[in-house]
């Protein structure tokens, strides 16, 4: 809410449009035409006159879809990003702890948890993007074990006759996860293999209740509750990350 305007609660919906979700905020004021803000966190805001029915704010939103598209990637490039260190000592992230890279060398290339340390075996060091790749391969190779399980897991929460979805991992920079009702795929974000457990559970319960219900209106977060009843802690705690994704 903006201080100043005057305008009424704010209220979460989805539109879906060509098999994306689309999250927004929308609030009824005193504004005789249809407004939308995006923010630099790429979460879309809409301002409506008062008495606007929902059915007109979602065609609204629908129709700029490609609009709100063209300037999150805008939003995108303009992001800096830190560049990772690959030298001994430097720090990575898997399942919500830190570990220490240590580089050794050996004819048998690749990546481990030792103790508390990432170990990644080369034959020669001195080549800091083969040591990105070997980590890279790592991380994924990890998703795509652990999410797999935990997506198993998850769904057995849900009741009988509920689609299990196809897992599609890939480094998304605006979402932590979303649900394709076109594919009936959930996509899930790579860097979720460096968050604790319980985050990753969220989002995949998050997206398992989009087969029921496709907006974020009450209904749909009474679902998520039944589920993870802390979910509000894990959205804040997945908000105050550098990579802060929409609609989650």
């Amino acid at each position: 809410m903006i201080a100043g305007n005057r305008l009424s609660t704010m209220h979460e919906d989805t539109v879906v449009c060509e098999g994306v979700a689309i999250p927004y905020r929308y609030c009824h004021s005193r504004r005789r035409t249809l407004g939308m803000t995006i923010r630099p966190d790429k979460s879309v805001s809409v301002r409506v006159p008062l008495r606007t029915p929902l059915h007109a704010i979602r065609d609204f939103v629908a129709r700029q879809a490609a609009w709100i598209e063209k300037v999150r990637q805008k939003l995108d490039a303009q992001r800096p990003v830190s560049e990772q260190s690959y030298t001994n000592g430097a720090t990575f992230l898997f399942q919500g702890t830190e570990y220490r890279l240590a580089l050794e060398q050996g004819p048998v290339e690749g990546v481990q948890i030792r103790g508390g340390s990432l170990v990644v075996t080369m034959s020669d060091h001195a080549d800091p993007g083969r040591q990105a790749g070997l980590v890279a391969r790592w991380y994924r190779e990890q998703a795509l074990e652990m999410f797999r399980e935990r997506m198993i897991a998850c769904h057995r929460m849900f009741p009988a006759g509920t689609p299990l979805p196809q897992v599609v991992i890939r480094p998304m920079k605006s979402r932590w996860g979303s649900y394709s009702y076109r594919t009936r795929r959930i996509c899930l974000n790579l860097n979720l293999i460096k968050l604790p457990q319980p985050c990753l559970d969220y989002v995949i319960v998050h997206e398992l209740c989009h087969i029921e219900v496709r907006h974020h209106g009450p209904s749909f977060w009474r679902l998520v509750a039944r589920y993870v009843p802390d979910h509000g802690l894990i959205r804040r705690q997945l908000r105050t990350l550098p990579l802060t994704p929409v609609g989650v």
